[in-house]
């Protein structure tokens, strides 16, 4: 075909763009976009792994293998394995009630549910201290069972259990919603009983937004700072988790301990954004097939 016959014109016409903008204003915008994810995480990740590994291999994991290290280790995953199962759970019958039933209540019940996401960490704090301390509302909670709230691993796990309560009830909530109920509705038709229901219908649903509602649980009750550290009573090798513990070496001038243990956060981060990224590809490919199916 001649280059100046009409057919030929026309395949030479440039890809429909979504966006008229200058290609300068998109290079503007992809390379602000770029520097700022260098400054605000890759510059910090490779410092942190720097200053760990700076006096060797030796000293990091003499760091991470020290007495008060593992024992922080210990309560931290002993705080995060009692709290994800457990909002795991609440985030379940949360998203159940808000996304099958109408009642008196509802929305002040999802807004309740968000209520940690609006509260300061350290103020999550203070009002464990307050509801358990001496002269608390629920002190007497604490005297007569004779288990020590504050300054002990209860007083953790309540703590870290606030801060990640929305998480999996959010990430349900609106999946569920989203979904519906007719496959429900038509497995009870069928003579499918309440568990029959869940565990046949219902779970298989929700279980790739189940799972990602459970990682960012997880990383966050593993990374909890705040809340933590007005509970704690900073005691070493007993209430410290990892996250405190990075800061008391830190405040002890033990710079290559205190980024060895910082790394290992860090590594949990990385962890976390890879199985977060995976699940919600599957999540996204699960969308792309029923909708293919249907």
């Amino acid at each position: 075909m001649h280059p100046s016959e009409p057919g030929a014109r026309q395949a030479k016409k440039p890809r429909f763009q979504a966006t008229g903008d200058p290609g300068w204003v998109r290079v503007i915008c992809v390379g602000l976009t770029l520097a700022f994810i260098a400054l605000m995480l890759l510059f910090p990740l490779m410092v942190v792994f720097t200053e760990a590994f700076r006096k060797g291999l030796g000293v990091y994991f003499a760091a991470i293998t020290e007495a008060d290290a593992r024992a922080a280790i210990r309560l931290t995953l002993l705080a995060a394995g009692i709290a994800v199962p457990l909002n795991t759970l609440f985030g379940l019958a949360a998203a159940w009630c808000v996304a099958r039933f109408r009642f008196p209540g509802r929305n002040l019940l999802t807004a309740l549910i968000d209520l940690p996401f609006s509260v300061s960490p350290v103020v999550a704090g203070l009002l464990f201290v307050l509801l358990f301390g001496s002269g608390g509302l629920l002190a007497a909670i604490s005297r007569w069972s004779g288990i020590q709230i504050l300054f002990a691993v209860p007083g953790i796990v309540l703590a870290t259990m606030f801060v990640t309560l929305p998480f999996v009830a959010r990430e349900l909530i609106a999946l569920m919603q989203e979904q519906g109920d007719e496959e429900e509705l038509a497995a009870m038709v069928l003579g499918a009983n309440g568990w029959q229901t869940f565990w046949r219908i219902t779970l298989p649903n929700i279980k790739w937004g189940l799972l990602y509602g459970m990682i960012l649980c997880n990383a966050r009750a593993m990374g909890e700072f705040g809340a933590v550290s007005v509970v704690s009573g900073h005691i070493r090798g007993v209430t410290n988790t990892l996250p405190l513990h990075v800061e008391i070496l830190f405040n002890e001038y033990n710079f290559a301990a205190s980024f060895a243990a910082a790394s290992l956060l860090t590594l949990l981060a990385l962890v976390t954004l890879v199985i977060k990224t995976f699940v919600a590809w599957r999540e996204r490919n699960k969308g792309i097939i029923a909708e293919s199916h249907a």
